[in-house]
């Protein structure tokens, strides 16, 4: 079993920068890739940024490509996402998750385990 916990969340005005921690205990973050996730009220939970497990790749959805930066510290058992530039509809809760396979993958239900999620609004 592996626990998540993120945070790092808030308000933040158009344009400002936020960085989410997710903090993993139970097991060694560097047995799995890593993904942040994040769910606007009425719609799909989707990626907006994934890891492997030694970092050497990296996934960016296309909305966020060039503003948000995953990382990750496997000594600190931490993943983070550093997030620039910020806009409106990036308002959302933001999860952290974990995927046993090696495979960077993107769909929510192939993630083992999540965080609760924190809140970031993001004011126009």
């Amino acid at each position: 079993q592996v626990q998540l916990v993120e945070s790092g969340g808030g308000l933040v005005q158009t344009g400002g920068s936020l960085r989410l921690s997710c903090v993993a205990s139970g097991r060694a973050l560097s047995n799995y890739v890593m993904g942040w996730f994040r769910q606007a009220p009425g719609k799909e939970r989707e990626l907006v940024a994934g890891i492997s497990w030694n970092g050497g790749r990296t996934y960016y959805a296309a909305s966020v490509k060039g503003r948000f930066t995953i990382s990750r510290d496997n000594a600190k058992n931490t993943v983070y996402l550093q997030m620039n530039s910020l806009k409106p509809e990036d308002t959302a809760v933001y999860y952290c998750a974990a995927d046993s396979d090696n495979a960077l993958r993107t769909a929510p239900d192939q993630y083992d385990y999540w965080g609760q999620g924190t809140q970031v609004t993001v004011s126009s």
